[in-house]
């Protein structure tokens, strides 16, 4: 027993490191135990970026709190408000100013509805376990996990601006890079009411048509980029989580309607978290409203219907508009409809409804932002556009 009490003597004070990387320095024996037990049971902060430091997680994926303003998101809504508000308050305008007003007045009235769903959709999954996303969704690089996301988005009814906020909700809350493409390729004229408007335009064939093909170059976009994922030529979801054993989707579902429960404080919790959540996806949106207006008040309209017709040059002109234009799907359904009807090019009218999905910098900026990788948006236009001009260009080509 005195040789132990003398080896206790001449070892050495352990030294532990708390989870901020502070060194931590503590007693030996009983205490020492204790402490080790209280530094241990401390979780590290995570992040969805695939940190975990506290740092990490505070700049999550741009959630965090920033000191410097963003001067992106308020310079396109002051000025978009502006032009909402000319259009109602002065009639007697320049015509640039008269256009400009009016194309703001005219996306805010299409995609009001839109936006506020999205808002609320990205509030109700940041309450939703990432778990539960997971088990939802299937497997992150299956089969059936890219057919679960096209469903989704076929089924989900809002335009598209709604349907990009809840796809970076999807990828925040572990859906695969494929699934996440799929789910936003799939969606934007594909809701259940614009696929009405649309069949009421261009007849029922061409909608079903058009559905089937968009939902082949989803499922093979989402394919290709989880191909590439896996290979590490694109960054994983850092997000991404294995479900556990014998996991439940009852008792998960159970605790997210709680965390839901009526009330006056927490709906307006609920409505704070999902503006915040969004304000990235917003202030490109925004942004895109803003250059609609400016390219509409100062390129004349015929000059797109001079150039849209169904030769590669013409499919060409439709795929550059839809990446500068930002047009909301309630507006897309009529301009492909006048693209069939009108100018003959049916091949043109898919390639305007499916590159606004593709090539939209709204759309990709988002997928920047969210993934802080630029090969994995930039994945989004580089898989599923050269598949819609393929496509675009055998439909004109048989059809016409």
């Amino acid at each position: 027993m005195a040789l132990r009490r003398s080896l206790l003597k001449l070892t050495p004070e352990p030294e532990i490191f708390k989870p901020g990387g502070k060194l931590l320095e503590i007693s030996s024996g009983q205490d020492a135990r204790a402490t080790v037990v209280r530094a241990s049971c401390t979780p590290p902060v995570s992040s969805c970026c695939g940190g975990s430091t506290p740092d990490a997680a505070s700049s999550c994926c741009g959630g965090g709190v920033s000191s410097r303003p963003d001067y992106l998101l308020w310079g396109s809504t002051v000025v978009f408000l502006v032009g909402v508000a000319a259009h109602f308050l002065l009639p007697s305008m320049p015509v640039w100013a008269h256009v400009f007003g009016h194309t703001c007045a005219e996306l805010l009235g299409q995609s009001w509805w839109g936006l506020l769903f999205g808002i609320i959709a990205v509030a109700v999954l940041g309450r939703v376990p990432p778990e539960l996303v997971a088990a939802v969704l299937g497997r992150s690089g299956s089969i059936s996990g890219l057919f679960r996301a096209v469903a989704a988005g076929v089924a989900l009814d809002m335009c598209n601006h709604g349907i990009l906020m809840v796809g970076m909700g999807l990828y925040k809350r572990g859906a695969s890079l494929g699934q996440t493409l799929a789910f936003l390729i799939a969606s934007p004229w594909n809701s259940l009411s614009l696929t009405l408007i649309l069949a009421a335009l261009i007849g029922w064939k061409w909608m079903l048509f058009f559905i089937a093909l968009s939902a082949v170059v989803a499922l093979l976009t989402g394919w290709v980029a989880d191909r590439l994922v896996a290979s590490g030529k694109i960054p994983a979801n850092p997000n991404t989580v294995d479900l556990p054993v014998g996991y439940r989707i009852r008792p998960a579902l159970v605790g997210t309607m709680r965390s839901l429960k009526p009330g006056g404080s927490n709906y307006a919790r609920l409505f704070r978290e999902g503006v915040v959540g969004s304000r990235m996806v917003l202030r490109w949106i925004l942004f895109g409203f803003v250059l609609t207006g400016l390219i509409r008040a100062f390129l004349p309209e015929l000059v797109f219907q001079q150039y849209f017709g169904p030769t590669l040059v013409g499919m060409l002109l439709t795929l550059l508009a839809t990446t500068l234009l930002e047009v909301c799907s309630e507006g897309s359904s009529p301009i492909a409809a006048d693209l069939l009807t009108r100018a003959h090019a049916p091949g043109n009218a898919f390639v305007f409804l499916m590159t606004g999905a593709a090539t939209d910098y709204t759309e990709i900026m988002s997928l920047r932002q969210t993934t802080r990788s630029w090969k994995a948006s930039l994945a989004l236009p580089l898989i599923s556009t050269p598949q819609v001009v393929l496509i675009g260009w055998l439909i004109n080509h048989f059809a016409t």
